[in-house]
């Protein structure tokens, strides 16, 4: 059954460029369906601000299906809002209720910089995927899909981390703005497979140390787990912490064979 909610009070961050200063802006939303997504209730917010000649909310957004990771929005101090396992673009507004007043801001971390209103610069991430997110694979045409066999448990626990989005949120939920969650997700689905065992522990060294350059330290807080839209689990912070010491170990007994 579709309900309408009525009488929402929008408090948005509205900030004109990085280095400008910030306020929260807001405004009424007299009625919108329940079924509605929460950026479907931006986009009527837009349309009547473009209509009355002001400048509409800048946020990120693509496939609003959950999958692209772009929908980068802390609602009401949660990232992504108050359903767990859920991206703000799937985020509906049956969540909320008559005469509730949501307040809404970018991510907050100093690794993602304000951009303009509710977008944030995320492009610290492809430095940690640059560092080492990639296979050593031979050149010519596409092997077999059944070429290299992979245990069952092993190719769940891959896709399990390959689930990582790189939306931020967990950055974004950490008190210490730490990118841990996603650094081991992008790690460990490749770590755990046979095609990443070439670069296996140098992925594992450089990518850390290129994530430990953008942002804070992780003290197993947990939030960046209740934050993640698809509920990766800490676990692969405990494989990439291992594989990054091992790493360190090869590096010093490579060394002291020079």
């Amino acid at each position: 059954m579709t309900n309408i909610l009525k009488n929402l009070t929008l408090k948005v961050w509205r900030q004109s460029g990085p280095n400008a200063s910030g306020a929260f802006e807001t405004h009424k939303i007299d009625e919108i369906t329940d079924e509605a997504s929460f950026l479907e209730m931006i986009d009527i917010l837009n349309e009547r601000l473009i209509d009355d000649g002001k400048e509409a909310i800048v946020f990120d957004h693509d496939c609003r299906e959950g999958i692209c990771g772009t929908c980068s929005l802390m609602i009401n101090g949660q990232a992504h809002g108050p359903e767990r396992g859920t991206a703000t673009c799937q985020l509906h507004m049956r969540k909320f209720s008559s005469g509730d007043t949501i307040v809404i801001e970018p991510w907050r971390a100093s690794a993602f910089p304000i951009i303009r209103d509710l977008m944030v610069d995320r492009s610290a991430f492809d430095r940690i995927v640059e560092a080492g997110g990639y296979i050593t694979a031979a050149t010519g045409g596409a092997p077999d899909a059944n070429l290299i066999p992979v245990p069952k448990p092993v190719s769940d626990a891959a896709m399990d981390a390959a689930q990582c989005i790189g939306c931020g949120a967990c950055v974004a939920a950490c008190p210490n703005g730490a990118a841990n969650l996603f650094t081991a997700a992008k790690i460990t689905h490749l770590n755990l497979l046979p095609q990443g065992q070439a670069e296996r522990y140098s992925r594992a060294e450089d990518m850390v140390e290129t994530m430990d350059s953008h942002f804070g330290s992780c003290t197993n807080h947990g939030e960046c787990e209740a934050a993640c839209p698809k509920e990766i689990s800490i676990d692969v912070i405990a494989l990439m912490n291992a594989d990054y010491r091992k790493a360190k170990s090869k590096n010093r007994k490579q060394l002291s064979r020079a």
